[in-house]
């Protein structure tokens, strides 16, 4: 070996280790789920990325959790904003370490997500945080978390709504399934009934389709695309072995989607999970000589061998499923089917 090959394989060592060491925790730590959520408990408002414009929209994501029959406590650092990011790192990093220490707080949202909780991800304490398990629900940038949190701790995360939004009728009955009601046989995600059946009107914009057949199962992973390709080759890369991977995303033209999805497939990923849930790929404009978003995400998963469907309620839309990150399901996609096989709570 020459001098500039040993250099490359001697700084490539310690990331290799860290990362090796990671998969090697997230395969054998135990599930950890949080408690069942209750009204009356109390909900801590984070905002782990971007904050909201106005303080005003902070108000009102309060007086959305209050809705759902919970107090609220804001986070310290809520009200700060540095340009894009809501508060400095370590501020941000803060607030969710001490929402996960607080004994007062039951469950925590987030407030929005946008751009930088992955820069959290070297300043959280994950020890804290795997022996204070609670709801922490979220998506998006959020996505970050979810992966990290549950690889480093085995606690299971939500992915769902934020609390800047309204929860549609059927987000929260969602939510209500998911976190409060607990059930271990929930279909998760699946399309809303059509609100006006009639000769000549059928469902358009909420359909499922089924890209490659087959029935498995295995533990619930992933988010948003773009976050999962950007932990890739970072130490929070999740394991993706056995996983029943879903994904979305947000303003991301097809070739963009082939760009991300063909990463995930030439770094293994892909090869190693047990089946894909596409939810929504809302605004990804097309234009001139484009494939369809429809061909991306069948041609890039053709020859897996594994389940794959497209449109479950997962993504930048109004009407949002909760995703328990960790918990176990099954993909049937002859049936266009996700199904919870255990509760994400206790």
């Amino acid at each position: 070996m020459d001098r500039r090959s040993l250099i490359k394989a001697m700084a490539a060592l310690p990331l290799a280790t860290g990362m090796a060491a990671a998969m090697a925790a997230d395969a054998g730590r135990p599930l950890i789920r949080p408690r069942r959520l209750r009204k009356g408990m109390t909900v801590g408002l984070v905002s782990p990325a971007s904050n909201v414009p106005e303080d005003d929209h902070i108000a009102f994501a309060m007086d959305v959790v209050r809705s759902l029959g919970f107090e609220v406590k804001p986070a310290q650092h809520l009200y700060q904003r540095t340009q894009y990011l809501a508060g400095t790192d370590q501020q941000r990093a803060d607030d969710l370490n001490a929402m996960f220490a607080d004994g007062e707080v039951d469950a925590i949202f987030c407030l929005r997500g946008g751009y930088g909780s992955s820069r959290l991800l070297p300043l959280l304490d994950y020890e804290l945080i795997g022996a204070n398990p609670k709801v922490l629900m979220g998506y998006s940038d959020i996505t970050a978390l979810h992966c990290a949190i549950h690889q480093r701790t085995g606690l299971v995360t939500f992915h769902g709504p934020i609390a800047g939004d309204n929860f549609t009728p059927y987000s929260y009955a969602q939510f209500r399934q998911t976190l409060m009601r607990a059930r271990p046989d929930q279909v998760l995600a699946a399309p809303p009934p059509f609100e006006d059946p009639g000769p000549g009107r059928v469902e358009k914009d909420n359909r499922l389709t089924v890209l490659h057949p087959g029935v498995a199962e295995g533990p619930l992973l992933g988010g948003n695309l773009s976050l999962v390709c950007h932990l890739m080759g970072t130490p929070w890369e999740p394991e993706f072995s056995g996983r029943m991977l879903f994904l979305e995303d947000v303003s991301e033209a097809p070739y963009r989607v082939d760009r991300m999805l063909t990463q995930l497939r030439l770094s293994g990923a892909l090869d190693r999970v047990a089946g894909i849930a596409f939810g929504k790929f809302t605004d990804a404009e097309t234009s001139g000589n484009s494939f369809s978003m429809e061909h991306v995400l069948r041609e890039r998963t053709a020859g897996l061998g594994v389940p794959v469907i497209r449109g479950l309620m997962i993504g930048h839309v109004e009407d949002q499923a909760v995703i328990p990150v960790g918990a176990a399901a099954r993909l049937d996609a002859g049936n266009a089917t996700l199904t919870l096989l255990e509760p994400g709570v206790v």
